[in-house]
């Protein structure tokens, strides 16, 4: 008999918001986006994005991947600004949909953990 050993987590597109006509000073563009598809990071072909707003956006994802209660500020709020503080751009996190993984596909530690007892 085998266990579902599944759980989901949510697809997050980054995008770059920002005032119109405000000149940013992060390198980005209005609309440049990169997606979080799990833990792998996908950016459009060509297109860059700062390691400095990557940074203050990193912290972030983990948790909008997850599933949050819907009175948690972590469900309502959606925009990082950026770490310049001269740079009126945000960084808009959005969940766009939900891609189902294995426990075991993910990690070498074991689900049930009293299997694993006594073993160094």
């Amino acid at each position: 008999m085998s266990r579902d050993d599944s759980f989901e987590l949510y697809d997050l597109r980054v995008e770059v918001v920002a005032p119109p006509g405000a000149r940013l000073w992060c390198n980005s563009t209005v609309g440049d986006y990169f997606e979080l598809h799990g833990e792998v990071l996908h950016l459009p072909p060509g297109q860059g994005f700062s390691i400095y707003a990557l940074a203050a956006i990193l912290p972030m994802l983990a948790a909008k991947q997850r599933d949050t209660h819907p009175n948690d500020w972590m469900t309502t709020d959606t925009d990082v600004a950026c770490p310049d503080p001269n740079c009126p751009s945000r960084f808009r996190i959005t969940r766009i949909g939900r891609r189902k993984f294995s426990h075991a596909d993910t990690t070498a530690v074991p689900l049930d953990h009293s299997a694993a007892k006594g073993k160094s």
